[in-house]
């Protein structure tokens, strides 16, 4: 009980020390992180009934050779494709972002560490802690957010990629 106790206390601290841009940073990466848990909710789940389904729907077809077949076959593994990279440009503005908000904060962070030195002149270091960590700490949090992210939006974007080919493997063309 009192390691957790402890444990929000100093995650309590760190987003004092990280300023308000911090908070920032939290929210953007939890709506991140949801969207990728969903990315892969969605390929554990949804999209191997949505498969099925098209194969199904394709083996069902009694014409597999004529023009309007293969234009038929694209438009499900368009729809497919389509279906399996939703939410992507999203995350991938999200990773995006996660970098420029922290610099957002090492700017803000800055700023306070002028406002002191203009205050109480440049012999204070104490005085300019606070600005100092404000402008480090963001910077760090976005980065590592944005380098999560990566891994989450490029593990997605192959899987994506390779289950759209399956599936194009799948929908034969002499049935």
């Amino acid at each position: 009980m009192y390691a957790l106790l402890d444990a929000v206390e100093a995650i309590r601290i760190f987003m004092e020390r990280g300023g308000w841009v911090l908070w920032v940073i939290l929210i953007v990466t939890f709506v991140m992180w949801a969207l990728i848990i969903e990315r892969l909710w969605y390929f554990r789940t949804v999209f191997r009934k949505e498969r099925q389904k098209a194969i199904v729907a394709w083996n069902d077809r009694e014409d597999a050779k004529s023009w309007f077949a293969h234009k038929i076959r694209l438009a499900i593994i368009s729809q497919i494709r389509l279906d399996l990279t939703q939410g992507l440009p999203l995350i991938k503005t999200m990773v995006a972002l996660c970098p420029l908000v922290g610099l957002m904060g090492t700017v803000t962070g800055m700023i306070t560490v002028f406002d002191v030195m203009a205050v109480l002149g440049s012999g204070n270091a104490r005085a300019m802690a606070a600005g100092v960590s404000k402008a480090t700490i963001p910077t760090m949090a976005g980065m590592v957010a944005a380098l999560s992210g990566l891994f989450g939006s490029t593990y997605i974007e192959r899987k994506a990629e390779v289950e759209a080919e399956k599936l194009e493997d799948s929908l034969t063309l002499d049935h």
